[in-house]
């Protein structure tokens, strides 16, 4: 009996991953609650378990009173010194009693009681082990989706991964391997909870961390993150060592080390710009591959006025306004972006409203660069006339763009949807 109760205490041990003082506490906290049952229920008791050699010892705690008002509790001063000659009135007295028979109430109640002790251990654990660890990237496996959250098993514990922090680019099956970006550890009646997020900024930069050596040990520094999940991320990085190129360094050979975080992120597109104390330099980066004519900066508003060709105002708008918007995040300004021929007061040529309707409505992107090709492409603007929507297609486009107010000047604003890096990343 000895030898099986001493296999089961190690496998318990190994299993819930408790070490052998805990499990002791919860079986004599178990044998306690079974054992009150034996004895009147305002009665003191205690249980001594040991583990060498399994042996059960109850005792009633009793007070030593001249005169006994409560015998559950108390007991008169001859008894209490039958017992121990040294005692006197006031003394608590802890007295052996026999063990009571459990019988089969008694022994389920230890039983929920064990368990439900080592599950508090357990997760009382899990959030030790996880609260340190938020702000990693972790790697688990799908479990199953309820209500549109994904349950994932990381090392033994239960995490979850909220539809708001999911990509809507990404789509997980039960038995899928998938790596997250730990956000938070909560405690609640329930146990921890530990949430995942797929969307956070915070990612990109750790799987950044994870590709290129010289972000590791801190040769280039991510200044900036500015992400729209499932669509396009772009990330200004800087190098510390005038050897190094920073740009160069996160693509890497043949765009190796930029294609692994594009794979991870399922096919996001990455644009990486070099970053500049000079807004004027950062802007520029940020808004490639568009050319920008004139720029002028307001410090105090923390506006840029920018000037581009009409016929590349939708390449530095971007896919509804994608390009300006994540490059106004990346800086933290505002950026106002404007056409020469809306400078000079002259009418745009007819390509210019296509590419505004374009940009606006998904024709136009920051990386596509032949959106501003097409519209000076006779024959693209041939079939665009002979198609069947013809002018008042793009008449509606531009109406509409006119009505979202997403017509030329284009502004964008920041938002507080980027991620401010420190120095010391």
């Amino acid at each position: 009996m000895d030898t099986n109760l001493q296999v089961i205490l190690q496998q318990l041990q190994a299993e819930k991953r408790v070490d052998r003082h805990t499990l002791v506490e919860a079986i004599e906290t178990a044998l306690q609650s079974a054992a009150r049952k034996s004895f009147p229920p305002q009665a003191d008791i205690t249980v001594e378990f040991n583990p060498n050699n399994f042996k059960v010892d109850v005792f009633e705690i009793k007070e030593v009173v001249d005169e006994v008002e409560d015998p559950a509790l108390q007991m008169p001063l001859e008894e209490g010194q039958a017992l121990n000659p040294k005692v006197k009135v006031g003394d608590r007295l802890k007295i052996h009693s026999p063990l009571p028979n459990f019988g089969r109430i008694g022994a389920q109640t230890a039983k929920q009681v064990i368990i439900q002790q080592l599950r508090d251990v357990e997760r009382h654990k899990v959030y030790e082990e996880y609260k340190d660890r938020v702000g990693e990237v972790v790697t688990g496996v799908v479990r199953r989706g309820t209500h549109a959250n994904m349950i994932v098993s990381v090392d033994g514990a239960e995490a979850v991964l909220p539809q708001r922090e999911q990509s809507p680019r990404e789509n997980f099956k039960p038995g899928d391997r998938i790596r997250a970006y730990l956000k938070e550890v909560e405690e609640s009646a329930k146990g921890p909870q530990i949430v995942l997020s797929r969307t956070s900024p915070q990612l990109v930069h750790a799987l950044f961390k994870m590709e290129v050596p010289e972000i590791f040990d801190g040769t280039i520094q991510i200044k900036a993150i500015a992400r729209e999940p499932g669509a396009r991320t772009k990330i200004a990085v800087l190098s510390t060592d005038s050897n190094v190129d920073a740009v160069g360094a996160c693509v890497g050979m043949r765009g190796s080390r930029v294609r692994a975080v594009v794979e991870e992120l399922c096919g996001e597109k990455i644009d990486i710009v070099r970053w500049s104390e000079d807004p004027v330099d950062f802007c520029g980066n940020a808004l490639n591959p568009a050319d920008i004519l004139d720029m002028k900066v307001d410090e105090e508003s923390k506006t840029l006025s920018v000037i581009v060709p009409h016929d590349q105002l939708s390449l530095a708008i971007g896919k509804r306004g994608q390009n300006a918007r994540l490059a106004s995040r990346l800086m933290g300004w505002n950026i106002d972006i404007q056409s020469d021929a809306e400078l000079t007061g002259e009418s745009p040529p007819p390509q210019d409203a296509h590419a505004i309707a374009e940009a606006v409505l998904g024709g136009g992107s920051s990386e596509d660069s032949e959106a501003g090709d097409k519209s000076q492409d006779p024959e693209a603007s041939e079939m665009a006339n002979d198609s069947p929507e013809g002018e008042d297609g793009l008449a509606e486009a531009v109406a509409e763009t006119d009505e979202a107010g997403d017509s030329t000047p284009v502004a964008a604003s920041a938002v507080p949807d980027s991620a401010e890096l420190p120095d010391s990343e």
